[in-house]
């Protein structure tokens, strides 16, 4: 019952939502990101808390982490955001039937918008901002590693809420417990839509338990192919950036193919991921090579037919990758079907032919060409923030930002015309 107040209050504080001027919107982001900025000390003073309950060596600290630089990051975003324009309240299909009915479809906000995330405080601006431009109520379900983070950020969100008087209860922040997850995807009524932002653990939780509907977001085991006709330089440049930019955030890459017939690049290909420490996980073939001196030994494990399905199925977010040779474009299509999440693959090549094969046949949200996998993005994409990177093909597919965030309605005018 106590969650259902909850959700009841946040259903309530939509409708009000529905009446602001798009003026009012920009005004509070712009405001907010002012905030975030003037309130820096409070806002890392918690980060630290829960900083100092992870260890450093887990792979989630670094999306933990906040810094001043990643919070003047937030702040640029949410005024970006506040710029974008709005998708909501727009007009199209519009057509005139021959009774004279007048149709036409306008975008609407879905509603209330539930979203489970782990340890990424960051998520609690950016699902606030594209929510609130698009007039959509939020319920954010954070992680325990983050809490602290979290309540710190909504708590500086609702006080820039009231100094505008917008109702605060169009953000709410629940206990970061299993039993509130529970609670959130069982809403009907309440909540309108449930986006889980996590590992394959949280999402396939969500999946299992949710009575509301559900855009799967997130999970990713990332691929890049080398092909037979691979630019080496090309290749080492996408590979390192592909797998170290940020190595805990989902379009990281995974899985290296390669070629058998480029077996020989493998040390060019591989050195810069050496100078900063990556784990390789390799078959064979490529194992082979790599341990005459190539590579690292005490960063080189051979992978055997008892660990293959684990390593190659894996979403490692950390400084380790596994690598395969497989002797034609055809097999390595054939492992991104079976080991692949669908959310982000790449392949290096020359070949026009081999490239627009792979885009054409790997069935993914972001299909890439000679560019790394790390350029999933709702800001890369020009989206401004995003809610997530959809992995499924119902609905959002890939980045979603403000448009992802709603839907539409039909709209019909006549002129006191009945139906036979």
């Amino acid at each position: 019952m106590l969650m259902n107040n909850i959700f009841a209050k946040v259903r309530s504080a939509y409708y009000t939502l529905t009446r602001l001027a798009e003026t009012d919107r920009t005004s509070l982001l712009l405001d907010l990101a002012d905030a975030t900025e003037a309130h820096l000390p409070d806002l890392l003073a918690a980060n630290a808390d829960d900083l100092s309950r992870m260890s450093k060596d887990n792979p989630l600290y670094d999306r933990l982490q906040l810094t001043p630089q990643r919070l003047h990051d937030i702040a640029a975003a949410l005024r970006n955001v506040a710029h974008l324009d709005n998708p909501l309240g727009e007009v199209f299909d519009a057509k005139t039937m021959p009774n004279g009915l007048s149709l036409r479809k306008q975008r609407v906000a879905y509603g209330v918008v539930g979203v489970v995330y782990e340890a990424r405080p960051n998520v609690s601006f950016d699902v606030f901002a594209l929510c609130f431009k698009t007039g959509n109520a939020c319920v954010l379900k954070g992680g325990k590693d983050a809490d602290a983070s979290n309540r710190a950020i909504v708590s500086l969100i609702k006080e820039v809420l009231r100094r505008h008087n917008i109702d605060d209860n169009v953000v709410c922040l629940l206990p970061a417990t299993h039993e509130a997850t529970q609670h959130m995807l069982t809403a009907v009524g309440y909540i309108d839509l449930c986006i889980p932002r996590g590992g394959r653990r949280l999402i396939d939780f969500v999946r299992q338990t949710a009575r509301i509907p559900v855009i799967e977001t997130g999970a990713g085991v990332v691929h890049t192919y080398f092909d037979e006709y691979g630019d080496t330089t090309m290749g080492a440049r996408i590979i390192e950036n592909g797998k170290t930019r940020r190595v805990s955030v989902c379009n990281a890459l995974d899985c290296l193919l390669v070629h058998s017939k480029r077996l020989g690049d493998l040390p060019k290909l591989l050195a810069p991921l050496a100078k900063k420490n990556v784990k390789i996980y390799a078959d064979d073939k490529a194992y082979a090579v790599l341990r005459l001196g190539y590579y690292p030994a005490n960063l080189l494990t051979a992978v055997s037919p008892d660990t293959q399905n684990e390593v190659y199925g894996t979403e490692f977010m950390s400084y380790a990758m596994a690598l395969k040779t497989v002797e034609s474009i055809d097999e390595a299509l054939l492992h991104i079907r079976r080991y692949g999440s669908g959310h982000s693959e790449a392949i290096i090549t020359a070949s026009q032919h081999n490239a627009q094969l792979f885009q054409q046949q790997v069935d993914a949200a972001c299909v890439y060409w000679n560019v790394p996998t790390s350029f999933t993005d709702g800001g890369e994409f020009g989206l401004g923030a995003e809610i997530g990177i959809s992995t499924q093909k119902l609905g959002p597919r890939g980045p979603m930002g403000l448009q992802a965030l709603t839907t539409y309605k039909w709209l019909i005018d006549g002129e006191g015309q009945v139906r036979n």
